[in-house]
């Protein structure tokens, strides 16, 4: 998939609780709306 468009989201993933998972997510909301939508 040579067009596959991704979005980098801070580690640590696997120890972050519910909190800081949604805080992550809504951080790289924008980027990911951009990355769905070029």
């Amino acid at each position: 998939m040579p067009d596959a468009r991704y979005v980098l989201v801070p580690h640590p993933i696997q120890d972050a609780t519910d909190d800081e998972m949604r805080a992550k997510a809504k951080q790289a909301l924008s980027a990911i709306i951009d990355a769905l939508t070029r």
